[in-house]
């Protein structure tokens, strides 16, 4: 989506909430991880977020009413590029598929510590929904993940579903699964680090039969 249509969406939110609660700066990828937007809390409906990958095509649907802070953020890197090229590290039959590490380790390194502030838990972890990984309150960056189960268990330690699978399920559960958690596994237990150092060259060697996301385009 062009810098033109999401300041036309952001316009129409905008006129829908006079007279709302005042919106919180949120970070934004705009021009980087440093970045400051003042946007609308609350968009007229969700935002579509198609994500091509090594599988075929899902689109996730971003409700930004669910998860606000978290919203925005996926929604920049989704537009910013950084998560095209990058592997589905973790796929863990009946729980999670996770990414969010770039292909290039120096944009990696750029945004991992680019923390955001934690939304409330409005919706739940059921089957097909997406949520930031963390590891302390505090700590959400670019690592995501959808359930393939109802895992309602993460509702009550903070994890906050901002959207949907709305179509291509099938392509989430066909993820290769046969690495687990050894490629990487997540950020409590796992062992993420030579991804961070290495990114797509050390997976393409080490697991080269994780799928790709090749690119995440806003519609």
């Amino acid at each position: 989506m062009t810098g033109a249509g999401r300041a036309a969406r952001f316009l129409a939110a905008t006129l829908i909430l006079v007279g709302c609660e005042r919106v919180e700066p949120v970070p934004s990828s705009d021009v980087g991880p440093d970045a400051i937007a003042i946007r609308p809390a609350i968009e007229a409906g969700p935002v579509e977020v198609a994500v091509e990958t090594s599988q075929g095509e899902f689109v996730i649907a971003v409700h930004r009413e669910w998860a606000p802070v978290g919203a925005e953020r996926f929604l920049d890197l989704a537009e910013s590029g950084y998560y095209d090229d990058a592997r589905f590290h973790r796929v863990v039959p009946d729980f999670i598929v996770q990414w969010g590490l770039a292909g290039d380790p120096a944009l990696t390194a750029e945004w991992m510590n680019a923390y955001i502030p934690d939304d409330p838990v409005v919706a739940s972890n059921t089957r097909g929904r997406i949520a930031f990984a963390f590891t302390d309150p505090g700590t959400r960056a670019t690592q995501v993940y959808i359930n393939l189960v109802d895992n309602v268990r993460l509702d009550s330690t903070g994890f906050a579903p901002f959207g949907e699978v709305v179509s291509g399920m099938d392509v989430v559960d066909a993820l290769y699964s046969g690495y687990g958690e050894n490629s990487g596994g997540g950020l409590r237990r796992g062992d993420q680090s030579r991804i961070v150092v290495e990114g797509n060259a050390y997976l393409d060697r080490e697991y080269p039969d994780l799928d790709r996301l090749i690119r995440a385009v806003g519609r």
